[in-house]
């Protein structure tokens, strides 16, 4: 695959990175699946990858950190993220950066971090909730700046909230932000409207996570789908959302070519974007790494695709089942 450059930071990125969210926390994972998933990943040129100590409570870290250390020969990128403090899932208007990331908090994680990878560095170290009244709050900024310095880290990212591509706009600004990670897909358009732009013009990189829709748009879902307990996509796809969510994958499946799979589009849309970098869905099987592979290596798509699939955008408001 081609590399482009990760925003200001400059790293040779694929436009496929790897989202390792469903190594830890869904169901039906399989462990051998998965390490076979992996290594498909690095052998197709994949060199981004994107965890969390919440996937898992580490588990999915020291995952990735067996990987990069099996690999000595390549360059791969790790990403992990900072939870809140009060280990709540989004982020609320009324909480504190004391609720959430106080600096000793950051400093505690980003040493577990480091632990649960096994290695001397976190490439990008991301919060993985955030509010945009924080922004201002120079001490996130200090705790971050003095793991930099220390080397324990090279870059700082946020992880927004679902669906409020806007509560990062001026953490953005300050200048202390390297990249920032948002759901973007042919449902969630919304991070064009202005996330997208400022970006751009900050030389902020773009990490487009959810790029499936949780499945959905990769034809994963239908009307009877369900999900045991524990398995986010059982709140997710619960009854507010799972009907609302099929119907508009059967709309959109209907207004495709012939010859274009739901799972190709849907990739390849959130590649298209200049502003994007990388996109990151989740990987459990190899021939989802084969299939994605495919996908990104036929590029971006055309205007009139892309024209298309602006009739599908989805506007929607958090609410309690959407985390």
């Amino acid at each position: 695959m081609n590399t482009r450059p990760f925003g200001r930071v400059g790293w040779p990125v694929a436009p496929l990175g790897y989202g390792m969210w469903g190594l830890a926390n869904w169901s039906g994972t399989d462990e051998q699946a998965v390490g076979d998933a992996l290594e498909a990943a690095v052998a197709a040129d994949v060199t981004f990858f994107d965890t969390a100590w919440g996937y898992g409570r580490g588990a999915s870290e020291r995952i990735l950190g067996q990987l990069v250390r099996a690999h000595p020969e390549r360059r791969l990128y790790t990403a992990t993220k900072l939870p809140p403090r009060n280990l709540q899932w989004p982020s609320r208007r009324e909480f504190t950066l004391d609720d959430c990331f106080p600096p000793d908090h950051i400093r505690e994680y980003a040493e577990k971090s480091l632990e649960n990878l096994g290695l001397p560095r976190i490439d990008l170290l991301q919060f993985h909730v955030w509010e945009d009244g924080w922004a201002r709050d120079e001490r996130w900024q200090r705790a971050m700046d003095d793991l930099r310095r220390e080397g324990l880290i090279t870059a700082v990212g946020v992880s927004v909230n679902r669906w409020e591509p806007w509560n990062c706009l001026d953490t953005l600004r300050t200048g202390a932000v390297d990249a920032v990670q948002v759901i973007y897909n042919v449902f969630d358009q919304a991070p064009e409207d202005e996330l997208f732009p400022l970006c751009q013009q900050l030389g902020v990189a773009v990490i487009a996570r959810v790029p499936f829709d949780e499945g959905s748009l990769a034809g994963q879902l239908r009307a009877d789908s369900s999900f045991p307990g524990g398995d986010f996509r059982r709140i997710y796809f619960g009854p507010e959302n799972l009907g609302p969510t099929v119907a508009r994958v059967d709309a959109l499946g209907a207004a495709l070519p012939a010859d274009r799979s739901l799972a190709e589009t849907a990739l390849r849309f959130a590649i298209s974007h200049p502003a994007v970098h990388t996109a990151i869905p989740g990987m459990r099987r190899p021939s989802h790494v084969r299939a994605n592979v495919d996908a990104v290596e036929r590029g971006a798509l055309a205007p009139p695709d892309i024209a298309l699939l602006r009739g599908h955008r989805w506007d929607r408001t958090p609410a309690p089942w959407s985390l």
